[in-house]
């Protein structure tokens, strides 16, 4: 029996049916979303007693020094609108607030947008800070504005549930929180803070939720709005393969700049790290880990093999999840050997991209039956059954005649 070949424009036809009907990887874009939104909720946090040192008044790269630099490469940051400190805490506190509701998938479109606005802020009020997760993350701050990365794991997919059930009323809070950044948009563009480019990316912004609020409350199955849609999903599309091709890029990048170093090839670069006093929170560990030296050679060797291999194996499946298993598992133990939590963080979140679908849904049915069994267990920790008083036996242990 012949196989049937389906013609090329057969082919071309389905695959651009499957690009433009449904945001392709929802599970996919949903760990981006959480996981850099975490590591940069988890960052601030930790860095919070340090913040007017780091990114503050308080800093060794002044506001003025910031000033001229952004002057010259017109990169955003809303800590140059002010130099108070009032207004520092304000929009420091904000990114923190952005970064929580991100992860929690409230107003994902509106909260994407604040997220990437915290992001640039800080990192481009001292632009000498960091490591390269926080160039990670830049970059991905600004991909997520761009994806659908709300429609799984987060509330507003919960809310969208409840509205095909029949059981959410109409939507108040997203007209007025598009009129309050609306508004916050005017006083920032009539001040001059906010102009050229960045005012113009920013309207745009603007004005697209508010099209697509209103053809959805207009007539939602109508075809402007399918039209929307479409386009979303292929906005959605390339910014998700943006995002694959940034992780390869980075990968690649790496790999081939260790094969170009002495220590790479000699198979001792692992070794150096691991005895750096700024990279040493645990002595004793590294001192462990370097102690053989086949295991340096190996690891050595292996960072780059794994590293060079991966982006030419992302279309193997089965060779390309044991690689990205390897490579999660490096990032782990460079959180805790190297003491760089958060660069670990970034490129774990990054590479979450490439998981597949069917685990990704295995891990989502585990974590929420287990949030089940804690919220049964709290409920029936809140409502602990009533002690009857000395001396009266309980209602249901009385004979009939005494109930009655």
């Amino acid at each position: 029996m012949s196989r049937v070949e389906v013609p090329v424009t057969g082919r071309l036809a389905t695959g651009v049916q499957r690009v433009t009907a449904s945001a392709l990887g929802p599970y996919q874009s949903a760990v981006i979303r959480i996981g850099f939104s975490a590591t940069w909720l988890l960052f601030l946090l930790r860095e919070y007693p340090h913040r007017r040192e780091l990114y503050g008044p308080d800093g060794p790269w002044s506001w003025g020094m910031a000033q001229q630099l952004i002057a010259d490469n017109d990169a955003f940051t809303a800590l140059m609108w002010s130099d108070g400190r009032v207004w520092f805490e304000f929009v420091y506190a904000a990114a923190v607030l952005a970064s929580l509701l991100l992860m929690l998938g409230w107003r994902t479109r509106t909260m994407s947008v604040f997220f990437m606005i915290g992001v640039l802020s800080l990192q481009n009020r001292s632009v000498f800070l960091g490591d390269g997760g926080d160039n990670v993350i830049h970059l991905m701050s600004i991909y997520l504005v761009l994806t659908r990365c709300g429609q799984v794991w987060s509330l507003d997919a919960r809310r969208a549930a409840r509205a095909r059930e029949g059981l959410f009323t109409e939507d108040r809070t997203g007209p007025v929180l598009w009129w309050v950044v609306g508004l916050a948009l005017s006083v920032s563009t009539f001040t001059g803070d906010l102009s050229g480019g960045w005012a113009a990316f920013f309207w745009g912004l603007w004005g697209v939720q508010g099209v697509w609020w209103y053809l959805n409350r207009r007539d939602p199955f109508g075809e402007p709005r399918l039209l929307c849609d479409v386009v979303a999903n292929l906005v959605h599309n390339a910014a998700l393969l943006v995002i694959m091709v940034e992780a390869c890029l980075i990968y690649a990048t790496a790999g081939w700049y260790k094969i170009q170093g002495s220590r790479w090839q000699d198979g001792t670069a692992v070794y150096y790290p691991l005895h750096l006093d700024y990279f040493s929170p645990w002595p004793a560990l590294g001192e462990l880990l370097t102690a053989y030296g086949p295991i340096v050679l190996l690891v050595t060797y292996g960072t780059v093999v794994v590293q060079v291999a991966f982006p030419f194996t992302v279309f193997n499946r089965r060779v390309k999840n044991v690689l990205l298993a390897l490579m999660m598992v490096e990032h782990s133990v460079i959180a805790v050997v190297l003491g760089l939590p958060f660069f670990s963080l970034a490129m774990i979140a990054a590479d979450a991209v490439f998981l597949p679908t069917s685990f990704l849904k295995r891990i989502g049915g585990r974590v929420a039956r287990a949030r089940g069994r804690v919220l049964a267990r709290t409920r029936r920790a809140a409502v602990p059954g009533q002690r009857p008083a000395d001396g009266v036996e309980p209602l249901a242990a009385q004979p009939p005649t005494a109930r009655t």
